[in-house]
């Protein structure tokens, strides 16, 4: 029966990387109704940590595959050692009482390249089991062959045939001087006990193989079938790592930024895997049917993050904790965080939910925000913004209006419709309130009765239904009109309208102060109170009409220290 695995360990978060490979070995085991074992590689016990356990497990639970058997790697030390020591009786390893020569990685001679120790792998066995008994510690090491010309093969799924010389392979470490296994030992020995037919990981452990081969071939077990994976890049090439390209490594900060875990699957399966018929957009089905190791590109993939923006933040912020915890709504300058493909995906898979399905995926992220609104009003507002956000923390942003009260407008200039002026404004929000107050909120009615107010006043509907609209919602760009007034309801829709009426009367005072009598000290005002209201296109219309022009201006509000603008403003903002 095919069994694969994913044997993270437990040193830090779980990478991008890391759950592209459990998604590949999830998607083989189900196309091929095998089984997919989690094993926790937590013998390195100097760098383990109980976060990182909880981040591995966390994530993996948000991607909401499963699996089929857990095991940790710390609770089998005694078969890792059983296997080690069947390897030894074979004389295909040898104990190394060398002090400098106990880890993975030693390294003197020639080209920095440490093959072997002579004194040491020729130690007879008596003397080596006397040195034992004497208490001398020891590194028992593979007894690789030398001189023989012996080459060790195997083929790879992705890159195919890979043959090294035995030669050129030094003698590594099974067990340290410790006694715990290395690596190399537990990760085999585990896979020979769990009868793993498959091992599906990252490129990064290719030249480890040949390793693993040989020990496999040591321990008499059969060799499985290698599949490795093309690695996961940034835009310049580099191996993605958290210190230098921060939390956009992480498999968390897609989530708490308001991907759906399904879409960010379907993206990671888009990096190094194709479908060979060009579809992006995937459902957790249609990948488990068309998945194979046939369609493992060996090139690496690359992720179009805007890595520069990410380095300015991690300049500010260099643990990353800002946007591990909210990156692309709550930090707008993290906006390039993410690959574009990754937002138009999960952009597309939100589009495909029911609305009742998205309804209940925002409502959480409401209710974090500390809006207390109903299932029912949510499920209300759903179908307006569902074609608007690429993210489900979008809503916070997109829907903020239907929860916010009272209401801020982003710019009060926008109260007053295109080709208007304030005095339409008022005239339209005030005949609005008179209309709104007595006409049904459905769809239909509020349609007919504000176009017939509209052509009664003598103005284009969107003149009308420009100020209605910034007064209920904050801002012009927001979903259909008559459906979110729908949805509000009169209440809080005639509330809202009442609360902007001020602020046009506000913007008629002022013009009234500079189309009446010629008071420079008022029209200094005008331009500097239109400027805090962020209108200066109708700048040049107060200019043009005051002075005649607006060098003739600037030359006035240059040359005159005007104490009584001074007083003007200070009295206008009291």
């Amino acid at each position: 029966m095919l069994r694969v695995r994913f044997a993270p360990s437990p040193t830090g978060f779980l990478h991008v990387g890391s759950a592209r490979t459990f998604i590949f070995n999830w998607l083989y085991a189900r196309h091929n109704g095998g089984t997919l074992v989690l094993r926790l590689d937590d013998t390195d016990v100097e760098r383990n940590t109980d976060a990182s356990v909880n981040s591995i497990f966390e994530g993996l639970r948000w991607l909401d595959l499963g699996w089929d058997e857990e095991y940790k790697q710390s609770e089998r030390l005694a078969l890792h050692r059983q296997i080690a020591d069947a390897i030894f009786q074979k004389g295909l390893a040898y104990r190394d009482f060398t002090p400098a020569h106990i880890g993975d990685s030693e390294k003197s001679g020639a080209n920095q390249t440490w093959l072997f120790n002579p004194g040491m792998r020729e130690l007879s066995r008596a003397e080596s089991d006397r040195r034992v008994a004497a208490g001398e510690s020891f590194a028992l090491r593979f007894r690789v062959p030398r001189g023989t010309g012996e080459q060790v093969r195997f083929n790879d799924a992705v890159y195919g045939e890979q043959i090294k010389s035995a030669d050129d392979i030094e003698d590594f470490a099974l067990l340290r001087s410790d006694g715990m296994p290395t690596y190399h030992l537990a990760s085999c020995a585990d896979d020979i006990d769990l009868r793993i037919s498959h091992i599906i990981r990252g490129q990064d452990h290719l030249s480890n193989t040949y390793k693993h081969v040989l020990i496999f071939e040591g321990a008499g077990a059969k060799l499985p079938q290698f599949a490795h994976l093309p690695l996961l890049v940034a835009p310049d090439g580099s191996k993605l790592s958290k210190r230098r390209h921060g939390p956009v490594v992480s498999v968390t900060t897609y989530r708490d930024a308001g991907f759906l875990p399904e879409a960010f699957i379907n993206f990671l399966c888009l990096l190094g895997w194709s479908p060979k018929d060009d579809r992006e957009k995937m459902t957790r089905q249609e990948l488990i049917d068309a998945f194979s190791l046939e369609g493992i590109n060996r090139a690496n993939a690359v992720i179009n993050f805007k890595e520069p923006a990410a380095n300015a933040a991690a300049k500010e912020d260099p643990d990353g904790l800002r946007n591990l915890r909210v990156p692309y709504m709550g930090y707008p300058e993290q906006e390039g965080l993410f690959d574009l493909k990754a937002l138009w995906l999960n952009a597309e898979h939100i589009r495909g939910l029911s609305v009742d399905d998205l309804s209940a995926r925002l409502l959480p992220i409401v209710h974090a925000e500390g809006f207390q609104i109903t299932p029912g009003k949510m499920r209300a507002i759903t179908p307006l913004i569902r074609e608007r956000i690429k993210l489900l923390r979008d809503v916070l942003t997109v829907a903020d209006f239907f929860f916010k009260d009272p209401l801020l407008l982003d710019n009060q200039a926008d109260l007053i419709p295109q080709k208007g002026d304030a005095g339409m404004a008022l005239k339209v929000l005030t005949r609005a309130r008179e209309v709104l107050a007595q006409t049904e909120f459905k769809h239909g009615p509020l349609d007919q009765a504000l176009r017939a107010a509209a052509q009664e006043m003598g103005v284009k509907a969107g003149q009308m239904f420009q100020p209605i609209r910034v007064a209920v919602c904050g801002r012009k760009n927001a979903p259909p009109l008559f459906e979110t007034l729908e949805v509000l309801g009169r209440e809080a829709t005639l509330a809202r309208i009442e609360q902007a009426i001020p602020h046009i009367k506000e913007s008629i005072g002022i013009e009234e102060a500079v189309w009446g009598p010629r008071d420079e000290d008022k029209i200094i005002y005008v331009v500097y109170r239109s400027r805090k209201l962020g209108v200066e296109d109708r700048e040049a219309d107060i200019y043009e009409k005051a002075f005649g022009s607006r060098e003739e201006a600037k030359k006035y509000i240059s040359t005159k220290k005007s104490d009584g603008c001074t007083r003007w403003i200070s009295e206008r903002q009291a």
